[in-house]
């Protein structure tokens, strides 16, 4: 059977449906707007994946009020094409951007933490995936995926995605911007690793609906990480940066362990040396 994608990106997407194969149906954003088209294309599919991380006119901010109605817009095709196929578990996969600012010590993405979008991009996400719930059933299942700091080389070729890379590439010049003091905890997560949940929850769809923060489970300072890219390059740190838009806390992975037996195969090492790697250091 196949898996459809819709309102895919440029990183994400294409290692989701490199990671599906030939199962893999990508659904265009003006299929969007023709119920028939989406039908046929979404008729052979056992799951939709739908990309609810930002708005599919990337011209549009993540601050802008139109971000939130591009966002309903893009997805209501979606949603009612999956009432029209009620065997379809959908997969929505955004960011962790709906939580909270993380306090050292506050429970957070774990069971206990509280939904809170950070930016109107975000309320956008929240509005989908909250009616998405709403209509999951046991014949058509939802999860939602929430992920953390995803970095990694899109498959098409550097730039990098993620604070990593954009580090790799700041050394070039000589200083790194850091976002805040650099007390702030950032737990990242390679894109091949949150594709290897995105497996897991294909092959295992909830038995209504569920929701799922992807991370390591574990965090580093922007000051410590600062430390290792300076001993690396010796660029200096610019403390005291903006931090709008930075997703900081730690995911409670235990769920991640526990749900699919998952834990990270790329370490942050690694992933620090693919981002030098794709800055030409």
């Amino acid at each position: 059977m196949k898996v459809a994608i819709s309102a895919s990106d440029a990183f994400v997407a294409p290692y989701i449906a490199e990671m599906l194969g030939s199962s893999a149906v990508v659904v265009p954003d003006e299929s969007l707007s023709d119920a028939t088209s989406l039908d046929a294309m979404l008729t052979p599919c056992r799951a939709l994946i739908h990309i609810n991380s930002r708005p599919i006119d990337i011209s549009v901010g993540r601050t802008d009020r139109e971000a939130y109605i591009s966002m309903m817009e893009a997805s209501r095709p979606i949603l009612d094409a999956v009432d029209r196929h009620g065997g379809l578990h959908l997969v929505i996969l955004g960011t962790l951007r709906v939580h909270p600012q993380w306090n050292p010590g506050d429970s957070y993405y774990g069971l206990e933490s509280t939904l809170a979008p950070r930016d109107i991009a975000a309320e956008g996400q929240l509005w989908v995936e909250e009616n998405a719930l709403e209509r999951a059933e046991a014949e058509r299942p939802v999860s939602i995926i929430r992920a953390s700091n995803v970095q990694g080389v899109p498959l098409e070729g550097p730039p990098g995605n993620g604070l990593l890379h954009r580090w790799a590439e700041e050394c070039q010049i000589g200083w790194i911007n850091i976002p805040g003091d650099g007390s702030d905890l950032k737990d990242f997560i390679h894109v091949q690793d949150l594709v290897r949940v995105v497996d897991a929850v294909l092959s295992s769809p909830p038995p209504t609906r569920e929701s799922i923060a992807v991370g390591s489970g574990k965090g580093i300072s922007m000051e410590d990480l600062a430390a290792s890219y300076k001993q690396r390059t010796g660029c200096d740190p610019e403390f005291g940066q903006s931090d709008e838009g930075e997703v900081f806390g730690i995911v409670d992975a235990w769920v991640l362990e526990e749900r699919f037996g998952f834990r990270p195969q790329i370490s942050l090492e690694e992933m620090i040396a693919e981002a030098f790697e794709a800055a030409g250091h």
